[in-house]
């Protein structure tokens, strides 16, 4: 028992830094760009993280899930990353958008992997993943938490030094990782082959309609959910906020609250109903956000903030946990990463350069003038979230989550080839 305590409270420390590392600049990169004349690029520079995370899934099929322990991948990928993220601040101070987007591109190249690795090595040394898993995850959010408020409290909201914090919280998880328990490759001394590298086991998952649909609306989802993190700050500061990484933290305390509770809700509810609170909190959040925006209603801002609990618990967290369950053993690993691959990856991507052209062109004012511009903006994300709720209701069908797990039956010729 005590050794199990151990473990956790590693694995809890790893999920701290983890988060710890992308909330110190990724919630407020938006307002660094806006302070320094970089405004444009924002819906830019936030896909090329998508870009990277579409990218994983093929790099951890090809080398982690076969050849190396997953943490020790994880701390090289962090110590690289810890560099890279160190460097990018001189970019933006010299206006260089260039080397400013290939420098964030290759740094989510290391990080984006990091996701699911994370993910694989709580997994792997916890039971009864439902129950447990939230509890350990809940360490990230309080890292995203802690990060935000330094940030806010020291005032570095709209400054670049935010990447250089994160550098050498990078930097302690890289090294830290190292010391994680063994999690090795599932996969090891298996034939490489080009079904591996496309990681088409976890494909014929999607051959299950229900798990298809909750693919393509975790995918679609993460459309007008990149709206949210790629804009908030700018918006925020635009209503008159003073402490952006400060305020923006109410999401992440939020978070905690709920990740406690997803272990009784996901009994209560199962995972459709779980899902589809979390896509309309989402859509109710940009509601509050766009009718909130013109008369400076500071408290539905605040409400839209808090609102982030529930809308990313119960999609995300509830979608990991589903993923694990219908995944067979040998490949959760390339499960997990195909989940990132069509979130984090296609469906950020596609939202974050959508987010981008929809700011271009509809927020064009500055100061007050612009807040009913940005009503038109945050209207066009809730429409989007709204239809995609109704989607899922109509189409998926699982019930997995109370009781009983159904997992992704497999074809007999694979059976035969695992024997």
């Amino acid at each position: 028992m005590q050794g199990h305590s151990r473990v956790v409270t590693r694995l809890s420390t790893m999920m701290f830094l983890q988060f710890f590392v992308w909330g110190a600049w990724y919630a407020t990169m938006g307002l660094v760009l806006t302070k320094h004349g970089l405004s444009s690029i924002i819906g830019t520079a936030y896909s090329v993280g998508s870009i990277a995370a579409i990218i994983a899934p093929f790099f951890l099929g090809m080398v982690v899930d076969r050849f190396f322990a997953s943490e020790r991948v994880l701390g090289l990928l962090h110590i690289v990353g810890g560099i890279l993220l160190a460097i990018i601040p001189a970019q933006i101070h010299s206006g260089n958008e260039t080397a400013l987007l290939w420098m964030l591109f290759i740094y989510t190249l290391c990080y984006m992997p990091t996701l699911a690795l994370s993910n694989n090595v709580a997994f792997h040394h916890i039971e009864d993943g439902a129950k447990n898993f939230p509890l350990i995850r809940v360490f990230g959010t309080i890292g995203w938490i802690v990060a935000g408020v330094i940030i806010g409290q020291l005032g570095y909201s709209d400054n670049p030094v935010i990447f250089q914090i994160a550098a050498v919280a990078s930097i302690l998880l890289g090294l830290f990782s190292f010391t994680l328990p063994h999690t090795p490759a599932p996969a090891k001394g298996k034939p490489l082959s080009v079904r591996d590298l496309l990681c088409l086991d976890a494909l014929e998952m999607l051959k299950e309609r229900n798990y298809l649909v909750f693919m393509i609306c975790s995918m679609l989802i993460c459309i007008p959910l990149s709206a949210y993190y790629s804009f908030t700050s700018p918006f925020l500061a635009a209503v008159g906020f003073q402490n952006v990484g400060g305020v923006m933290t109410i999401g992440q305390m939020s978070e905690i609250i709920f990740m406690l509770l997803v272990p009784l809700f996901f009994r209560r509810l199962g995972v459709k109903y779980m899902l589809l609170v979390g896509m309309i909190a989402w859509t109710l959040r940009y509601v509050l956000f766009g009718f909130g925006a013109p008369a400076e209603i500071t408290a539905f801002m605040y409400l839209g903030i808090a609102l982030h609990g529930i809308c990313y618990d119960f999609f995300f967290v509830t979608g990991f946990i589903y993923a694990e369950k219908k995944a067979g053993e040998k490949v959760k690993g390339q499960a997990q990463s195909l989940l990132v691959l069509f979130t984090q990856g296609i469906g950020m991507y596609i939202g974050a350069m959508i987010a981008g052209q929809l700011f271009n062109q509809t927020v064009t004012s500055q100061g007050t003038a612009a807040l009913s511009e940005w009503k038109v903006f945050w209207l066009y994300p809730a429409l989007g979230a709204a239809a995609i709720a109704l989607f899922f209701f109509f189409l998926f069908k699982d019930q997995v989550g109370k009781e009983h797990s159904v997992p992704v039956k497999q074809s007999p010729e694979k059976k035969e080839m695992e024997l």
